[in-house]
């Protein structure tokens, strides 16, 4: 996952305040008060919400998820052997400073990230087997990871304000990976805690020294910007809710005082309550698919530990606003492993199967409910037991539901029309395998991309006219020079440059008389996006209209008036997979499965060129690995006279 620079930090949330239309609505602090909270929680040595014996494990898990989970912790041990022979190495300094001295993160978030999934590994292995055989390398891993100086990424460690490269040991700040790293600790504390004391009992002392100095005493203080800055008013993104998830996950398994304990619960429901009050009524994730998982699906697993913790006496899952943030999912996809991305999220994603169909069951979302099961059919969470490094409290709840997911029998179909009116995002199906996605909103989006207008095709499910995503990571994404990365910018989206100008970052810069409506024969969204761009590019008005007529052809118009000229206009058209502008007036895309699809444009109007994009650089890496290594293309029409007023018409028809 991503996480960010102090920079990129600060743009970010300012923006996301500016933004921010919060409702407070409170959910989980009107469903139990701290007084209430304090009778209802089940104590530390009561629960016991999975299995912590080898004989346990066989009761619910089929043995050929244990097969995988001992094979994996087998793997881990091999690759000791067979690699430098250190399961876990110490991250040197020098690795650490990657970030302020070449902007790169990978090398450090490999190395770390590595340490916590072995451990994980070795954890459920000797939980599932009970034979004791990963008990010295679990040792080991504890061990290791207690004693490093920083549990977070070193992208992070703008937290700290007390320096830049390396981390102050006095200062521990909660991020997203020092919170994941408190709940790994946790877990193994849990399922292997006996097995760790006959060997010392300082082990687990640490343990609970280790979470309690770096994540418990500083959340008792904390004003961090993905808390708001202390501002209950804010709107949160995904650090909130996915940080909660592990804080909370730690708090019930570690945390012994219980007037401390219920007090720390009641701080994650609050932050949780403050998450789910910026989100519009439609529970839309502005941040796109990819975050979903990160933001509404770590809601889940707060209501998950929740509800298991309090006997079922809390449970806000019938909500509607969290019925429609768990739907979402399902609204956004295309096809396959394709979901309609915005800002930085990629095409493509995999989703948990079984986490899907919990949210499907506890929302009483039937069509969730058969989504989740149309993934399993996919094999999904099978690949997933092997490469899951994150929400590892989501995966244990996933092992609860495995016999009931064998006995699910709910069909899914995708929906063919979908409006999202808090993001303003339309998605809509059409004859011949056609999909078009468009929104209009601001660029003041949390992981913002400059793309009011946007839209994208899909035919049979297979990219056509694409929005490119994100690419890797790096010092420069969260900077100021965010928007010096081509794919962050309106020149690289299906929009026009306007007199050699793109669309401005900013929450004053987005769409306006925004309208969407329904026909007997398909849909229709309108916009004006001229103020998506600086006044310098002289726009008074750019009206796009994108018609989904359900016959199979989708036609965008742009009607648009300039205060004295249009001297110049480029149309951009992002794809992936094979072009031929060969014919004027005419764009032939081929998908992977060999589906023609013709965009239709009057050639006395414009002239047609085609770009490959070279990906050549450290960030465009991501997008290689997002679009299997397949060209980006970049498609202009240029326009050829100057016009101050004009209609441009284009028309997509699959063949």
């Amino acid at each position: 996952m991503r996480s960010l620079l102090i920079l990129a930090w600060a743009c970010l949330f300012l923006d996301a305040r500016g933004s921010a239309q919060v409702t407070p609505r409170n959910l989980l602090e009107k469903e139990m008060d701290l007084a209430g909270l304090q009778k209802v929680l089940v104590s530390p040595a009561a629960w016991k919400p999975f299995p912590q014996s080898a004989a346990e494990w066989a009761k619910i898990l089929p043995d050929s998820i244990r097969a995988i989970l001992i094979r994996n912790g087998e793997a881990s041990l091999q690759g000791a052997r067979v690699g430098s022979g250190e399961l876990f190495p110490d991250i040197p300094a020098t690795v650490t400073l990657d970030f302020l001295r070449n902007g790169n993160r990978t090398r450090y978030e490999n190395q770390v990230f590595s340490k916590r999934n072995r451990l994980w590994s070795l954890v459920l292995a000797e939980s599932v087997e009970g034979r004791g055989r990963f008990l010295d390398a679990i040792l080991d891993g504890i061990w290791s990871i207690s004693e490093e100086t920083f549990w977070g990424a070193s992208a992070h460690l703008f937290l700290q304000k007390g320096g830049r490269g390396l981390p102050d040991a006095e200062k521990p700040v909660v991020d997203l990976f020092a919170a994941e790293t408190a709940a790994n600790l946790a877990w193994a504390d849990y399922f292997i805690g006996p097995e760790l004391d006959s060997i010392s009992p300082l082990v687990r002392r640490r343990i609970f020294y280790e979470v309690n100095r770096r994540i418990f005493v500083p959340m008792e203080t904390a004003k961090y910007d993905w808390l708001g800055a202390g501002d209950k008013d804010v709107k949160l993104n995904n650090w909130a809710p996915w940080i909660m998830s592990n804080y909370l996950t730690a708090v019930l398994l570690l945390e012994k005082d219980d007037k401390k304990r219920a007090e720390e619960v009641y701080r994650a429901m609050r932050v949780t309550d403050q998450y789910l009050n910026g989100l519009g009524d439609d529970g839309a994730c502005e941040e796109g698919p990819t975050y979903w998982t990160a933001g509404p699906g770590c809601v889940l697993d707060v209501l998950d530990l929740l509800r298991s913790v309090s006997s079922v006496r809390i449970d806000i899952a019938h909500a509607g606003i969290v019925r429609n943030m768990a739907a979402y999912i399902y609204r956004v996809h295309i096809g396959s492993n394709y979901f309609v991305n915005i800002g930085d999220a990629h095409p493509e994603i995999e989703l948990e199967p079984l986490m899907i169909r919990r949210f499907g069951v506890e929302t009483g979302d039937t069509v969730m409910r058969g989504f989740g099961k149309w993934l399993d059919s996919k094999g999904n969470y099978g690949r997933s037991l092997s490469f899951q490094q994150f929400h590892r409290t989501r995966e244990l709840f996933d092992f609860n539901d495995l016999r009931d997911m064998a006995v699910e029998h709910t069909g899914f179909g995708d929906i063919d029309d979908v409006w999202l009116p808090d993001v303003q995002l339309m998605v809509s199906r059409l004859d011949h395998g056609l999909l078009v996605a468009a929104h209009a909103g601001n660029n003041g989006k949390s992981h913002n991309h400059n793309d009011v207008g946007d839209f994208i095709v899909y035919a049979d499910g297979q990219p056509v006219i694409i929005d490119v995503g994100s690419g890797t990571y790096t010092a420069r994404t969260f900077s100021k020079d965010r928007y010096q990365l081509w794919f962050n910018t309106s020149a690289f989206h299906n929009l026009p440059t306007i007199n050699g100008f793109q669309e401005q970052e900013g929450l004053a810069y987005g769409a306006s008389q925004v309208s969407y409506r329904m026909e007997r024969h398909g849909a229709r969204l309108k916009m004006d996006i001229a103020k998506a761009y600086p006044a310098a590019a002289g726009v008074v008005t750019w009206r796009r209209s994108i018609i989904a007529d359900r016959s199979g052809q989708i036609v965008i118009t742009d009607s648009c008036r300039a205060d004295s000229v249009f001297r110049s206009l480029t149309q951009s058209f992002m794809a992936v997979g094979a072009v031929d502008i060969t014919v004027p007036g005419v764009i032939v895309f081929t998908t992977g499965g060999g589906k023609k699809v013709e965009l239709h444009y009057d050639a006395r109007v414009w002239r047609a060129q085609k770009e490959d994009l070279p990906l050549t650089t450290p960030e465009e890496e991501g997008l290689k690995e997002s679009w299997r290594h397949r060209n980006i293309t970049r498609i202009r029409l240029d326009l050829k006279s100057p016009v101050r007023a004009a209609v441009f018409q284009y028309t997509i028809v699959a063949k």
